[in-house]
């Protein structure tokens, strides 16, 4: 690697001996100290690769050998210099353009905080734009340990922060914890919770766990009914009520129920079929803007466009505040096309099956499945009724119930 590395410094040719005798030449060359390297038969010659500073001590060796030369190609810098040698702002570029990312280098250009799953990415970045903390920022004016401080102090459910400058980015890693609860959490609510059926059916099992469970395994409730009480009764020994505690229904309750399903698709699309023409546009961009070189309108009535955009970054983690990117767009014309039986079949049954899961996740069972597709005379759907077995119930607000009012002791008079 090193004398490839110099032998392009240096400069060097390729070239081809013909004729007279190559033997002699070559130990010529070798008495003279002349390097040659690569030499290898090409026919009738020999080719061969030479310092380009020993080509002019070849004359004496070529009269004596009878072999003639031909520099097939010049390879190396010093060569490269002189073709671009008009060309003044292609070096100037060349020799400004470290000089330009070294000075981009002291600077952050990307802010990457990963970690965070209730606080949103732009709420922090946000918050620390605040603070001082930009893409854009000087390297040196960035403390790690500020920034972990202050994001701590602002948001009391990240515990844990670690900052660190990684080339040109930012990195903030962030741990997030469960606040503790406040005291009295665990009270007796203002108002109790009932659970509440959102479908109607017949219950196949009831756990509770708190309040009074107002059906039972077998029962047949409708939508709306409650099924599980807020409101816990409190009797004395002659089983009275004397009064209510209040409390949030909880019970697992397993019920059967029918649900209709029904979804309806229209018979045909628009598609749109290109025209095969288009237009392209360049762009630089930075973070807030976008520099278009070329035409930005393409001036089609109807068209797609397609966009492709790269962040430059010259390193893992060096970044630059440009992209690159083109726009294309291409010339539509739309066509009211239908489906075919196989397409709107497929796409029914995906949307079926995509709830069904939904279904299960919540775990629910199915145990018979009644949906079939219907095509209409412009619109096909599948429908039908499912009949499942799983979880029932929702959580819902609920009345206060009060305790009767003792009659007063005394004589009741007759008439």
């Amino acid at each position: 690697m090193l004398t490839t590395a110099l032998r392009y410094l240096g400069g060097y040719v390729l070239l081809r001996a013909e004729g007279g005798s190559p033997e002699r030449f070559l130990n010529l060359c070798s008495y003279r100290e002349i390097v040659l390297w690569d030499v290898k038969p090409a026919g009738n010659a020999y080719e061969m690769k030479m310092w380009v500073r020993d080509v002019k001590r070849l004359a004496p060796v070529l009269r004596k050998s009878g072999v003639r030369i031909r520099i097939q190609k010049r390879i190396g810098l010093p060569f490269f210099l002189h073709r671009y040698r008009k060309r003044k702002v292609f070096f100037a570029g060349l020799f400004l353009a470290p000089v330009l990312i070294g000075i981009l280098s002291l600077f952050v250009w990307n802010i990457q905080i990963t970690g965070n799953l209730h606080q949103t990415t732009e709420t922090l970045l946000e918050f620390l734009e605040t603070e001082g903390v930009y893409s854009g920022m000087p390297v040196s004016q960035v403390d790690c340990e500020k920034i972990g401080e202050e994001i701590r102090r602002e948001f009391p459910d990240i515990i844990w922060v670690s900052a660190s400058l990684e080339g040109s980015r930012l990195h903030v890693q962030v741990k997030e914890g469960l606040l503790e609860e406040e005291p009295g959490a665990q009270e007796e609510p203002e108002a109790p919770t009932d659970i509440v059926a959102e479908y109607a059916g017949t219950i196949a099992s009831i756990v509770t766990r708190s309040g009074t469970p107002l059906v039972q395994e077998g029962d047949a409730f409708e939508a709306g009914d409650v099924l599980v009480s807020g409101n816990v009764a409190v009797t004395n020994d002659m089983e009275e009520i004397t009064g209510y505690q209040y409390q949030n229904a909880d019970a697992d309750i397993q019920a059967y129920t029918e649900r209709s399903y029904e979804d309806t698709m229209s018979l045909t699309r628009m598609v749109p079929v290109r025209t095969g023409k288009k237009r392209a546009a360049l762009w630089l961009g930075t973070e807030k803007s976008r520099f278009f070189l070329g035409i930005r309108h393409p001036g089609f009535d109807q068209y797609v466009v397609s966009t492709r955009e790269k962040r430059l970054q010259p390193g893992e983690n060096f970044f630059l505040p440009f992209s690159v990117g083109i726009l294309i767009a291409e010339e539509v014309r739309y066509e009211e096309q239908e489906w075919s039986r196989e397409e709107y079949r497929q796409i029914l049954t995906e949307t079926f099956e995509r709830e069904c899961q939904n279904l299960e996740k919540k775990g629910v069972q199915i145990l018979q499945n009644n949906v079939k597709i219907y095509k209409e005379k412009s619109s096909v759907s599948a429908r039908g009724t499912l009949s499942l077995l799983g979880p029932v119930g929702t959580s819902q607000s609920a009345q206060k119930l009060q305790a009767p009012q003792a009659a007063e002791p005394g004589i009741q008079e007759g008439n």
